[in-house]
């Protein structure tokens, strides 16, 4: 049984995702203490990456900020090691195929284990070339999260089908960011995936409000959130956390 499966016990989840080392790591231990604390029943760790191609300019500015830093993906594997000592809800790593890749794969998914991470999300690894990492992430125990986005539509079922942890729906077409409204038909996208598997789907890409998180929250089983926590790291820098405990609550609240 995965771990991952343990956010989505206690009614709807809410996801928390946070990019490690902006502006530095401590704050991002303390940023995911208070998320943590305050409602969110899992939490994405981006690693920075020089050309984060699914982001838009907020996660974008973030992934710059953490490598100007001097962020590197060992210095995150570390952080996570520490954050382990406290934190008890699934954690999952949000990053590209290539961080991976030029890291080791094998290498990579031995410190997932180590380090206690849940999952892995690579938004450009295409679903028909996921066996690249999927036999050696199920050998560590790490689940490789699956996208499904709205153009998925006649591949909708065979992604559901392979699911694993939870499936990453994305919201609508483009990059991350916060957006007024979301139009697309989720709903229907929901419904083939029930139909497939019993894999619990979270919406993602455009939320940042309660009320957003209440509706997308209705249509699924959790709604992820990135930017608007972005924003606030982005705003307050190291007082960060205690704004962010506050914005998860409301939004956990809401759903």
């Amino acid at each position: 049984m995965s771990n991952i499966s343990k956010a989505f016990e206690n009614g709807k989840a809410f996801v928390a995702f946070i990019t490690c080392g902006d502006p530095d790591l401590e704050t991002t231990v303390k940023a995911v203490k208070a998320a943590a604390d305050n409602g969110a029943d899992l939490v994405e760790l981006g690693i920075p990456f020089s050309d984060p191609t699914a982001e838009g300019p907020v996660i974008q500015g973030a992934n710059l900020r953490a490598l100007k830093g001097g962020v590197t993906t060992d210095k995150v594997f570390d952080m996570v090691k520490e954050l382990r000592k406290e934190v008890t809800i699934p954690l999952v790593f949000m990053t590209y195929a290539n961080v991976v890749f030029s890291y080791g794969a094998e290498r990579f998914m031995t410190n997932c284990k180590e380090a206690g991470i849940d999952g892995i999300i690579l938004p450009d690894l295409p679903f028909e070339e996921k066996e690249e990492f999927d036999g050696i992430c199920d050998e560590y125990g790490v689940d490789l999260i699956s996208l499904i986005a709205p153009t998925s539509a006649g591949r909708i079922a065979m992604i559901a089908k392979e699911a694993k942890g939870f499936i990453y729906l994305v919201s609508s077409l483009g990059v991350t960011g916060t957006r007024s409204e979301i139009t697309t038909d989720l709903s229907s996208i929901v419904k083939v995936i029930r139909e497939n598997t019993d894999v619990p789907c979270a919406i993602g890409f455009g939320i940042s409000t309660p009320e957003q998180a209440a509706k997308m929250s209705s249509i699924s089983d959790g709604a992820i959130v990135g930017s608007a926590i972005i924003k606030i790291l982005e705003k307050h820098g190291k007082d960060a956390p205690k704004y962010i405990g506050e914005y998860v609550s409301s939004m956990k609240k809401a759903m």
